[in-house]
């Protein structure tokens, strides 16, 4: 490998002592692997830099989403999310076999209920985005193949995509700020971000340095639905002089005049905007 430069390893599933099988000729491993696909069927799982318990935390997967498990050693499974390609550690009993899925969380939170009734036993809340394999309607929810009953209006079918991401991003106002978290009950910046865009119809990457280098065009003046960057956070310009983000000040999503973020962010060493990017 020697001259050459090694892919992210964020977005390919390679180490020192494996990599998968597709990854062959690009990097140097003593063993080469094919991916066993499998589905996430807990609610939310942490995707973790390696496989410990108190490992930091990269990202997460939700519901329903797809992983190829390159290997699984010591309860972990090591792979990379179908969705946005993120490699790491995650508990291997979050997952099963696929099931297809047909239908997505459009609610921020919504429970999965033992029966078609609101009064039953709640078996676990998912979170938006969440990938649903309905089997059918029963009383005003949705049957579940993984088992439960989820409230119907909450879901919408999977090739439905929203309008605005600044819309959406707005609904998330108030959750809290977690780094590494994918999920309404706490995310962080570069989430928010994917979340919003995902639910347009609009790939995008996990991290925010990710983001800047692949999305949209640049532009000097911003405007409503841009996305502004600085290094190591993102956020979405939502009205005139308005930043709309998952931040560690307000410790939540919130939204805040821009000058005054920028001063602040500019104060606490974060540096000037990098980039603001039109999609």
């Amino acid at each position: 490998m020697s001259g050459k430069q090694k892919p992210d390893p964020r977005l390919n599933p390679w180490r020192d002592d494996l990599a998968a099988a597709h990854l062959r000729g690009e990097v140097d491993a003593p063993k080469f692997v094919d991916g066993t696909l499998k589905q996430m069927t807990a609610p939310v799982a942490a995707l973790r830099r390696s496989p410990a318990d108190g490992a930091m935390q990269d990202s997460q997967l939700l519901y329903g989403e797809l992983f190829a498990i390159y290997e699984e050693k010591n309860g972990w499974a090591w792979g990379q999310a179908a969705g946005d390609d993120y490699v790491g550690y995650v508990p291997a009993e979050a997952f099963d076999a696929p099931q297809p899925v047909s239908h997505k969380l459009a609610a921020l939170r919504s429970f999965v209920y033992r029966t078609a009734d609101i009064k039953s036993r709640p078996l676990m809340a998912l979170s938006f985005g969440a990938a649903l394999p309905v089997l059918g309607m029963e009383n005003g929810f949705a049957e579940l193949a993984t088992g439960g009953f989820i409230y119907a209006p909450h879901i919408v079918a999977l090739d439905t995509y929203e309008a605005d991401a600044v819309s959406v991003a707005r609904r998330f106002i108030g959750a809290p700020y977690l780094w590494g978290g994918r999920e309404a009950a706490g995310l962080d910046c570069s989430a928010l971000v994917q979340l919003a865009l995902m639910a347009c119809g609009q790939a995008c990457p996990r991290d925010s340095d990710m983001q800047e280098a692949v999305l949209g065009q640049a532009v000097s003046t911003p405007d409503y639905g841009d996305i502004v960057f600085w290094k190591g956070h993102v956020g979405f310009i939502a009205g005139d002089n308005l930043l709309l983000h998952a931040n560690a000040h307000h410790m939540a999503v919130a939204e805040e005049p821009f000058d005054a973020a920028c001063a602040r962010i500019e104060a606490a060493g974060g540096g000037d905007v990098t980039a603001i990017k039109r999609l």
